[in-house]
């Protein structure tokens, strides 16, 4: 399951946030710098590619220098435990569909041009959480994102220029019609198709999969899911087309995750300094 080239340049730091969601977090949120130097060549990024995303995180407040049994290493902080908890959430959960009946979160914004780097932070941000852009500063999401919404617009401290509505949907335009105007859902379709076409044959082979094989195999697959469950809104099955691919992507990833977590965690391990 390796790819013939691993990432380089601005995705080393993706693959290095893949690697302390799906790894160091669940190995106690520790990591010696020589494991993950070694452990990131297994997917082909290079020593100084993970020494530089590792200085920007750790710029970022997301790790802190901390020796353990004399191996130098970064650990996890709160900022980074509580951010990386939230997209588990997502990646690995998927998105379940929203119930109709609970209806619509809108938020409409009015940020002045004095403020601008925050208006395209709320936009960012919106997008990430899943939100569809409907109108002019006018965004949908399901109704249960109301909470994310205000937090967004809370720690940009834009609540002067907000405004947050929950509510059903009455018409007059075909309610499909206006969802799939919102979003890309046929890219989002196709990311998922795209995944179940690259990885279905390779479930035989991610059975038989151990050591290095299983976690470059293992890491890959989570780094190549992770972004689709994130634009993926999680709307209401009666709004979708019938043919709709994220039940069958998000039944395969679980699938993979079967096969290959407990290998490639037991190898990954092996780098850790041992008591």
């Amino acid at each position: 399951m390796s790819e013939s080239s691993g990432p380089r340049g601005p995705q080393s730091r993706t693959t290095l946030v893949t690697f302390l969601g799906a790894v160091v977090r669940p190995l106690g949120g520790w990591v010696p710098i020589a494991a993950a130097v070694d452990l990131l060549a297994e997917l082909g990024v290079d020593a100084p590619s993970v020494r530089t995303a590792v200085f920007r995180l750790k710029k970022n407040g997301w790790l802190e220098s901390q020796t353990r049994g004399g191996a130098r290493g970064y650990v996890l902080t709160a900022q980074a435990d509580r951010t990386l908890a939230a997209g588990d959430e997502v990646i690995w959960h998927a998105r379940k569909p929203a119930e109709l009946d609970d209806g619509w979160c809108i938020v409409h914004f009015g940020v002045p041009e004095s403020l601008r780097a925050r208006r395209h932070q709320l936009r960012a941000h919106l997008t990430s959480l899943g939100f569809g852009n409907v109108g002019t500063a006018l965004w949908i999401a399901p109704a249960r994102m109301r909470a994310a919404a205000e937090r967004a617009i809370e720690e940009l401290e834009l609540s002067a220029y907000a405004a947050i509505f929950v509510g059903d949907y009455h018409g007059p335009q075909d309610l499909t019609q206006v969802l799939y105007g919102s979003w890309d859902l046929a890219a989002i379709d196709q990311g998922y198709r795209d995944f179940t076409a690259a990885y279905r044959p390779r479930v035989e082979e991610a059975r038989q999969l151990r050591d290095g094989e299983a976690f470059a195999a293992y890491l890959g697959m989570v780094d190549s899911w992770r972004k689709l469950p994130f634009r993926d809104p999680g709307l209401p099955r009666e709004v979708l087309g019938p043919d709709w691919s994220a039940p069958q992507a998000t039944a395969l990833f679980e699938e993979l995750v079967d096969a290959l977590e407990k290998p490639a965690l037991e190898h990954a391990r092996s780098f850790w300094p041992q008591a």
